[in-house]
């Protein structure tokens, strides 16, 4: 009996290790800062809307759900391959729940929610929009920073992303990196608003991946 514990205990074990390995991590948040201008010597590139996206994965302690959301416009103005300034806006009415068939009741139900005054609020609220306020090289990656809004609520985050150059297309890609939802007045099951929730809390911790594919204006 207590081999068997022991073992139990180990296969636990590993499996909490290897999730806090696995999770991404936090994007540095701050107060919302002043917004970038490019010199005018930069190249303007707008946001393809068809290809770029925001990829997103929400926690809760029986599982999680993932989807997409979509952008519906950008622009990123570049100066010698660096970029100097931007902004993209979010269609929050485009979530998109994809760990659950279109089919099932489900997948509407769970998208209903989040589009609700419970989370994103998107009737009052239909957009989300990013700013860059400026971008440096740490210890050989690029770090992109930029103005957060979402609902009624601006923090600065700090993301780590790779650019790339392809003709007249540029490619941003972000590292997977989450945000602390209580800090845009996402409240719904949040341990941060609310007291004894058990076990039906929500995560405050969103989980997201941008990729943003920009072409020569």
């Amino acid at each position: 009996m207590k081999t068997s514990f022991l073992k139990i205990f180990t296969v636990v074990a590993l499996v909490a290790f290897s999730s806090c390995k696995d999770k991404a991590n936090e994007a540095e948040t701050t107060k919302a800062e002043e917004t970038a201008v490019a010199k005018e010597t930069a190249v303007t590139y707008k946001a393809n809307v068809d290809k770029s996206m925001i990829e997103w994965k929400g926690f809760k302690p029986t599982g999680s759900h993932t989807g997409t959301i979509a952008l519906t416009d950008g622009v990123v103005s570049v100066n010698n391959g660096m970029i100097e300034s931007g902004n993209f806006t979010i269609d929050m009415s485009s979530i998109v729940v994809t760990d659950i068939p279109l089919e099932e009741e489900g997948n509407a139900k769970l998208k209903g929610h989040l589009t609700s005054a419970d989370f994103f609020d998107v009737e009052k609220y239909p957009n989300a929009k990013f700013e860059v306020t400026g971008i440096e090289t740490v210890e050989g990656k690029t770090m992109l920073s930029g103005n957060l809004t979402m609902k009624d609520k601006t923090n600065n985050i700090s993301i780590t992303v790779t650019t790339s150059m392809d003709g007249d297309t540029m490619t941003l890609t972000s590292e997977t990196f989450t945000i602390d939802r209580s800090k845009w007045n996402v409240e719904y099951g949040s341990k941060s608003f609310f007291d004894n929730l058990g076990d039906k809390f929500i995560n405050d911790n969103i989980e997201l991946k941008i990729t943003l594919v920009a072409e020569k204006a």
